[in-house]
This record gives structure tokens, C-alpha cells and sequence, in this order.
């Protein structure tokens, strides 16, 4: 949904199934914004955000999750979160942020 969301806005939007394999992707090719839930597979959006920012410092993240707590919004800040979006999604929210934090 945010690919299709994103992909009409003009945004070139890659997706991943696996946390390795965005991670990677971050490693290799030139990230403007990441886009990451908070609960994962194998690991948190939390531990993804902190190994994609010791590889890109100045990647940009806004973070996902359907069980916002507080303690879960001030990790992924203090960590360079950039935004923090509640799901379900509201596509004008999401259009909103991700052109802000890229404008930031």
C-alpha cells in the first residue's frame, strides 16, 4: 500500500520482505528515506534503524506501528527517527510526512 501510495507521488520505492536484504540495499545504494515498521520478522524496526544509521548517519526514517507506546516512539527518535506514523495508514499523513522529512 505505501509503495503504490508513494510510487503515484513520483517516489522510486523499493520494498522488502526481509530485514538483511533492506539493510543491504542500504549498504549498496544511495537511500533518501526509509520507511520501517516497528515490529519486524527477525529483528525491530528499532534494531533495523540503528544498523541502517550506522551505514547511511544522514538516512532519513520514518517509522511505522500499529501499537504506538511511548517508550517505542522516544527509542526511535533518539536513534534519528525523523517521524513516527500510527497505522493503520492515512495516505495524506503519509504523503505529508514523507514530503517534509525529505524537504528536512
Amino acid at each position: 500500500m505505501i509503495k503504490k501510495i508513494l510510487t503515484k507521488k513520483g517516489h522510486n520505492v523499493h520494498t522488502f520482505t526481509e530485514e538483511e536484504e533492506a539493510i543491504s540495499f542500504a549498504r549498496t545504494n544511495k537511500v533518501d528515506l526509509a520507511i520501517l515498521d516497528i515490529k519486524l520478522k527477525k529483528m525491530s524496526g528499532i534494531e533495523v534503524l540503528e544498523q541502517m544509521k550506522k551505514i547511511r548517519p544522514a538516512l532519513r526514517t520514518i517509522m511505522l506501528t500499529g501499537y504506538p507506546t511511548l517508550e517505542t516512539a522516544r527509542e526511535a527518535m533518539s536513534l534519528g527517527a525523523n517521524e513516527y506514523c500510527i497505522k493503520p495508514i492515512d495516505k495524506d499523513e503519509l504523503e505529508e510526512k514523507v514530503s517534509k522529512v525529505l524537504q528536512g
